[in-house]
């Protein structure tokens, strides 16, 4: 009978429809988790797009040694910064209430969670970079939580200032109140708003038009108003190589931080990340 069952697999087209339920089974294992959340979030979320999230634990771990590489800091202290923003209730009731009054509030989740956003402020909290600038705004929860960390570098004597760029006027709702007062949206297409900004761009992100043409364009604008160490972070990068073309083309290292979503079906998107390393004399 063994011998049998194995001339049966060995049979080119019978063997593959034997295996075909232990095959599926193995597959199976891998999509369950994320439809099990696909039905939760059917019911429980609002969103339509620009989903949101916490980011895994391990997930987050490897986030703070990827940024603590890259700045030269212990992964102690960048760990210290992705706290610092996940337990700043100031923010989240501030991005919640904020949700609730807006006109937005039909198609938008009560909680705020960040995802890799919270790489975003570890990366200014290292930095303190004097000028942030922010391509694509939407509604504003990633230009909320890199005031913020400007407002915590401020209480540590390092001045800063956030500029975000949309071509839709009802942009950036969330940034306003006391917020505001650490940065401002620049409404218009953002390669022309790119061409008229006349200060030193030290913390660049992409997050506008995601078409591959348009994001290179951003690029090539901004590479002559960058600080010497200025790093730059694409919100783009799971979809195309335009950021790694440009950091080759720049002189400039690159590395991609794959996010990975806590309890949600969507698979995660990342922070392409372009910079100097420093050369050992």
């Amino acid at each position: 009978m063994r011998k049998i069952k194995v001339a049966l697999l060995r049979t080119p087209i019978l063997g593959c429809a034997l295996l075909i339920p232990i095959r599926a089974k193995t597959a199976l294992r891998y999509f369950y988790r994320p439809l099990s959340n696909l039905i939760v979030w059917l019911f429980k979320s609002r969103e339509t797009t620009n989903f949101t999230y916490d980011l895994e634990e391990n997930n987050k771990h490897y986030l703070a040694s990827l940024i603590a590489d890259i700045t030269n800091k212990d992964f102690s202290e960048i760990l210290v910064y992705i706290k610092e923003v996940e337990e700043d209730k100031e923010l989240k009731q501030y991005v919640e209430r904020m949700t609730r009054q807006s006109d937005m509030a039909f198609i938008a989740d009560k909680d705020a969670h960040f995802g890799r956003r919270i790489g975003w402020y570890a990366f200014v909290r290292v930095l303190k970079p004097k000028i942030v600038v922010e391509t694509g705004v939407d509604k504003g929860l990633g230009a909320c939580v890199l005031v913020s960390a400007l407002k915590k570098n401020k209480d540590e004597g390092y001045e800063g200032y956030y500029y975000g760029t949309d071509i839709n006027p009802k942009a950036g709702y969330l940034l306003s109140e006391n917020y505001s007062n650490y940065g401002e949206i620049l409404y218009g297409d953002s390669i022309e708003s790119l061409k008229q900004f006349d200060k030193v761009i030290d913390l660049f992100i992409n997050d506008s038009d995601h078409l591959a043409e348009y994001e290179a364009k951003e690029y090539e604008t901004v590479a002559t108003k960058l600080a010497k160490n200025a790093i730059i972070l694409g919100d783009n990068a799971h979809c195309t190589n335009k950021l790694v073309e440009f950091a080759l083309k720049t002189g400039r290292q690159f590395i991609f931080f794959q996010e990975k979503p806590f309890k949600h079906w969507y698979p995660g998107a990342g922070i392409g990340i372009a910079f100097k390393r420093e050369k050992n004399v």
